[in-house]
């Protein structure tokens, strides 16, 4: 069955899930400092020793059920490719993680590496970075196809992290590594749309529209059309940010097209997002308070375009002295995010709802204390620029109305370097 260099983490698993000691597997086979070289993948010993251990872990060596764990794997990591339902992705996990327990199989390394993956899908951001860690050490054992996965899958964490330049970078040698593997289109296509949406978000806006539109081609001959929507929508984003208003408009309406002929809520809200920022963007507070409002009401759409919406709609409001509703707004907020714990996942939320509620409430040591000592930092660490222009210019406004100009100049230069580097990315 060739050489399984994960073969000695396999048995080290397997006895310690069955609470073993080393005395007790090793017993009559082999020396226990000869079993601890096999577990620390100091030695590889012969099929026959494997074997005996394996039996004595309850283990089979049956070649004979290797089609059927690849049917099962790829079953789940079909699973985890497009978007599941999670209870059915864990079932199928159990399942699968059952037949490597009793099998020594050659499908162990792909399905260990889909376990980054997996995490991500689940939110275990924690146990993927564990997962991580733990393939590192035989990570120079991967052929080509497993580097492929290795390094997509590490991209998605650091992308899900907020560090885009490092999931840039992880991208990048997965993309390298196409030519030398065989990979269905699709596949490809998601690897070209990830790439587009992190160069979106490292405002990259040139590379951004190229990637998505490569994407774009294979989602069109596969029929795949809610991630020809999702294309457009980076497309749009694109457009957008380079003033061509009119080719971001065509894009959201063919994005919007097909969520409607899908049903699809979360691309028809996305795309009336983007609708808004776009109408805020061109000055027309009033279209975009409309699309932005369609997202916050909407009850059938995931928390965070929600709360999006709602943070949206506070700086519009606030922008036009429209203080009423701002307040409304911040409220929602505010009881949007008791409904749900993911505290971290919307902390830069949280910091908007308690800059403007300070702000607009006239607490000014509370709103100086939040903005400078934490929302501020937390921007600067997630390279979130476009909103640190937004943040600095308020605290500049703010020193400059109490007459405190020396710190009022230093937020307006904050915000004019940002500004800058912004539109140099």
């Amino acid at each position: 069955m060739g050489t399984l260099i994960e073969i000695g983490s396999f048995i080290k698993l397997q006895r310690q899930k069955q609470e073993m000691t080393q005395g007790d597997l090793a017993k009559g086979i082999v020396s226990l400092s000869y079993l601890s070289k096999i577990e620390n993948k100091k030695t590889e010993a012969s099929r026959e020793i494997i074997q005996l251990i394996c039996t004595r872990l309850g283990i089979q060596l049956d070649n004979e059920l290797d089609t059927t764990i690849q049917e099962k794997c790829k079953q789940w990591y079909s699973m985890l490719f497009e978007v599941h339902d999670k209870e059915q992705i864990i079932t199928t996990y159990r399942e699968v993680q059952g037949l490597m327990d009793t099998n020594l199989t050659n499908n162990l390394l792909m399905f260990e590496i889909h376990k980054i993956r997996y995490y991500l899908v689940l939110g275990k951001f924690d146990n993927a970075l564990d997962k991580i860690n733990e393939l590192k050490d035989v990570s120079n054992t991967f052929d080509n196809l497993h580097q492929f996965y290795w390094y997509k899958f590490r991209g998605n964490y650091s992308s899900l992290n907020g560090d885009f330049n490092e999931a840039m970078r992880l991208y990048k040698i997965a993309e390298d590594k196409i030519s030398q593997i065989e990979l269905e289109d699709k596949e490809i296509a998601d690897l070209q749309y990830i790439i587009a949406v992190t160069h979106s978000k490292l405002r990259n806006t040139l590379e951004s529209i190229d990637y998505a539109e490569k994407a774009l081609d294979i989602y069109m001959k596969e029929y795949n059309f809610m991630r020809c929507a999702q294309s457009h929508i980076v497309l749009g984003i694109s457009y957008r940010r380079i003033k061509m208003y009119e080719k971001a408009i065509k894009n959201y309406n063919l994005a919007r097209h097909l969520g409607e002929l899908n049903n699809d809520k979360q691309v028809i809200q996305l795309t009336n997002l983007n609708l808004g920022y776009l109408y805020s963007a061109k000055g027309n507070k009033k279209d975009a308070i409309h699309y932005y409002l369609e997202v916050a009401d909407d009850l059938d759409v995931e928390m965070n375009a929600r709360l999006t919406a709602v943070t949206a709609l506070i700086k519009d409001y606030y922008s036009i002295n429209n203080f009423d509703e701002t307040k409304q707004m911040i409220d929602k907020g505010f009881e949007l995010i008791d409904m749900d714990n993911s505290s971290e996942a919307y902390k830069s939320h949280y910091y908007v709802l308690n800059t403007f509620s300070f702000a607009i409430n006239q607490e000014k040591s509370k709103f100086e204390s939040i903005v400078i000592d934490e929302f501020i930092p937390y921007l600067k660490k997630h390279k979130d620029h476009a909103n640190l222009v937004i943040y600095a210019n308020m605290l500049g406004v703010h020193f400059e109305e109490l007459n405190r100009y020396k710190e009022s100049v230093k937020y307006y230069k904050l915000a004019n370097l940002t500004y800058e580097e912004l539109i140099n990315i």
